[in-house]
């Protein structure tokens, strides 16, 4: 059975970091693409950040971009993502997720690449 948690989150003053883990067990996904998404209240879940293996490609949401790096340590099967700068409007449960292989850079955006999904894991930015 394919794992996601994640671990991490919690409550942060606006201009302060968080960096949330996600460890996976089950398989390795040292190969694969992984990402982030997230979704506030009131609202659908959204996609924050992604990386390919191969290509070592990222990809993120404007609303993060220059604030947020995702990485991983494919040693152990985790994928990390900082957070600095946070803002309010980062509040949201945030979610891990792998594709079942290594996609090119264009599909990095679309829930429908990613096949395992974390059980999500809360971070609040106060104001």
């Amino acid at each position: 059975q394919v794992l996601l948690v994640e671990s991490g989150g919690g409550l942060v003053q606006a201009g302060g970091s968080l960096r949330l883990s996600c460890a996976a067990t089950g398989r390795t996904f040292s190969r694969n693409t992984m990402g982030w998404f997230r979704r506030a209240p009131g609202k659908e879940r959204e996609f924050v950040a992604a990386m390919t293996w191969g290509a070592g490609s990222t990809a993120y949401a404007d609303s993060v971009k220059g604030r947020f790096t995702i990485s991983r340590d494919n040693a152990k099967n985790t994928v990390y993502l900082q957070m600095n700068s946070a803002k309010p409007e980062d509040t949201a449960v945030y979610y891990c997720a792998a594709a079942a292989r290594d996609f090119s850079y264009g599909n990095l955006y679309a829930e429908t690449t990613y096949n395992y999904w974390g059980q999500g894991t809360q971070v609040t930015v106060s104001s």
